[in-house]
């Protein structure tokens, strides 16, 4: 049975709003035909009052770590965040997979249609492929710096890949945790892991506490506390005295789409160098987590002058209020309230599903495509 939905307007993303439009959908979601009310018998529509746009596409998120919602104190910065992370992860089973069960059926309520998900273990997957929501796995790796455990490292975390691959509907990939975490060997084996294809997504955390630029332009500051406190040596480290995502960039491969994610310090220069190492860059902005974390966001004119492709993530609920891409629209608009709404739509949908590879399906309203539809009252 087909669907004929009306708004005062329908924003596609891809084109200019269209004041009165009419969208029709079949059973599947497909959207079959757009155009205008004057076109229809009023009878024949479902009208309504708002605007009408794409469902959102989360491009951040740990799923896994729903069940540490409102056990982590806010402000804290960065690296006490990690600590704390570290302190409240294990948890009972079944209260880890009620949260994650919780926490998907939040970002489908909330007009999230797909997620990019950070993935240590296998907690999730279950939850993933029972999903509404279509799910991009990034399975996460990390050495801390240290070349002579990168193997080992690798062994445990590839256990966790090849559960994914096992009949997965969803996409995957292996990721570098954050430049401050990731060795060049566990790098390199983790290139070698995804291969050559270019339909593979990347993510990495980037810039989001001042100590990680220190790290590899001094050699100093907190992470070096960090590490040694925790009994692991930094002797064979050597600060290239470059910003952090220097470094990602000279160990990633640009072949793949890359999401750097946070950004909070990331400079011009930054996003320019990034940018000429490749043309599949993409930014995640997780601007709850920010505040959450260390009360500081990125400057997004910097992001907006050099039309860097941003996207819009959630982060975990150890790091959010709450898991809505609408309300990261909120607090953008309401911090740096020059970004406009219609910058921030393309950042919350057609740009995140290109940053997954999911934009022949999501991400505007076109037809034949089954973009999910999300109604907002303005």
């Amino acid at each position: 049975m087909m669907r004929k939905i009306s708004a005062d307007f329908i924003c596609p993303v891809s084109q200019e709003p269209i004041r009165n439009g009419v969208i029709s959908v079949d059973d599947s979601g497909k959207i079959i035909a757009i155009d205008q009310r004057d076109q229809h018998d009023l009878d024949s529509l479902e009208i309504y009052s708002g605007i009408i746009v794409p469902g959102f596409v989360n491009t951040h998120c740990h799923l896994e770590l729903s069940h540490m919602k409102g056990k982590v104190d806010t402000g804290t910065g960065l690296i006490p965040f990690i600590k704390n992370v570290v302190g409240f992860r294990d948890a009972d089973a079944k209260e880890i997979e009620a949260a994650i069960r919780i926490a998907d059926q939040e970002m489908y309520d909330g007009g999230i249609v797909a997620v990019g998900d950070i993935s240590n273990k296998t907690d999730t997957f279950a939850q993933k492929e029972a999903s509404k929501i279509r799910y991009y796995t990034f399975v996460e790796m990390f050495d801390f710096l240290q070349d002579n455990a990168a193997q080992e490292e690798f062994g445990k975390y590839k256990e966790v890949f090849d559960a994914q691959a096992e009949g997965s509907q969803n996409r995957f990939s292996a990721v570098p945790h954050a430049p401050y975490s990731v060795s060049n060997t566990l790098f390199q084996l983790i290139n070698d892991l995804n291969g050559k294809s270019p339909q593979q997504t990347i993510s990495i955390h980037n810039q989001e506490t001042p100590p990680e630029n220190e790290l590899f332009q001094k050699g100093t500051g907190g992470f070096v506390d960090f590490y040694t406190a925790f009994g692991i040596s930094m002797e064979d480290f050597t600060a290239p005295k470059t910003p952090s995502i220097e470094y990602a960039l000279a160990h990633m491969d640009p072949k793949h789409r890359t999401l750097f994610v946070h950004n909070t310090l990331t400079t011009p220069e930054d996003i320019a160098s990034a940018n000429a190492w490749s043309k599949k860059v993409y930014w995640a902005t997780c601007a709850n987590a920010n505040l959450y974390i260390e009360n500081r966001l990125p400057n997004y004119q910097h992001f907006i002058d050099t039309n860097a492709k941003m996207t819009i993530g959630t982060d975990s609920l150890t790091s959010n209020w709450q898991l809505s891409v609408l309300e990261e629209m909120k607090t953008i608009s309401h911090y740096q309230s020059y970004v406009d709404f219609p910058r921030l739509l393309l950042w919350a949908t057609l740009n995140g599903a290109e940053a997954l590879g999911f934009e022949e399906d999501l991400g505007s309203l076109e037809i034949g495509k089954t973009p999910g539809l999300n109604l907002l009252d303005m």
